[in-house]
């Protein structure tokens, strides 16, 4: 009997140094792979060189928010209804495991095939090739007829962006100016995952018939003076994952493969000792 509980004692000892192999892992972190814009240069303070965004132009389809503000409460409420009243439409999250959800959208102002906007009283106004805040200029003067010392407010409503990939809320952001930059969009996410490869984020460019897929290293200072650093239009942005998320989920799988292996060397040691009472 003696002899027996040794020959069990070994066994248990053997067990827990296999659980121990096979469910606990020790990880370094490379943290340069993993901070954001890093340079040789050491000094506390730099100057960077400007960078301007490129200005966008309305475009046939846009849809726009033209928000206008005078002494006049009841003439804001006819030019501002379309950005009052609203669509339903369905969103599906990107969290895992969410349903659908209605939501309300906005339905603005259509820049029809000629390039022009119709609103209440004005009627049509051009807008075609202005940037937004030469549509706003534009829109005013017209206003001015109707309106005492009107102020008028245009953005888009159905530019956008997607952030998808290793980061923690994959999502489809409104784009609301050309001052929006990759960092921000990523933060809007609620950053990369400990497994997004920064080195490699790829970003997909739609322009007309013209596409582009560019290949950002995030890790690097030099980002900042990219002309990719503020996003535009329909950019979609593909954050990679690393290969040490796919090793960490195979030895998870092997480490549940072997669960029921060590549930039945267990069961059949309880047997054995019911045997021998």
């Amino acid at each position: 009997m003696r002899k027996f509980f040794k020959i069990l004692g070994g066994w248990s000892i053997c067990l827990g140094i296999i659980s121990s192999t096979f469910f606990t892992s020790c990880v370094t972190v490379d943290t340069r792979k993993i901070t954001y814009f890093q340079s040789a240069d050491t000094l506390p303070y730099q100057v960077l060189p400007p960078i301007t965004p490129q200005v966008t132009r309305i475009q046939p389809d846009d849809i726009l928010a033209v928000t206008v503000s005078s002494l006049s409460e009841e003439s804001n409420v006819v030019f501002n209804f379309p950005n009052i009243n609203a669509l339903s439409t369905t969103v599906f999250p990107a969290a895992a495991g969410g349903g659908a959800m209605t939501g309300r959208q906005p339905l603005g102002y259509l820049v029809d095939s000629t390039g022009a906007i119709e609103m209440p009283l004005v009627g049509k106004v051009k807008v075609l090739g202005l940037n937004l805040a030469q549509a706003g200029d534009s829109i005013k003067l017209r206003l001015l007829n109707y309106l005492k010392e009107p102020t008028v407010n245009v953005r888009y409503l159905n530019h956008k962006f997607t952030v998808i990939g290793e980061v923690n809320r994959p999502a489809v952001i409104n784009l609301l100016d050309d001052h929006t930059s990759l960092p921000e969009a990523l933060g809007m996410v609620g950053d990369l995952t400990i497994y997004g490869l920064r080195k490699n984020v790829m970003l997909i460019r739609t322009e007309k018939d013209k596409r582009e897929v560019v290949r950002i290293d995030l890790t690097s200072r030099d980002f900042f003076n990219s002309p990719y650093y503020y996003l535009r239009n329909n950019d979609v942005i593909y954050v990679d994952v690393s290969k040490g998320k796919v090793t960490f989920t195979d030895q998870r799988v092997q480490q549940l493969q072997l669960i029921p292996i060590f549930t039945g060397i267990a069961t059949t040691i309880v047997v054995i000792l019911n045997l021998l009472k």
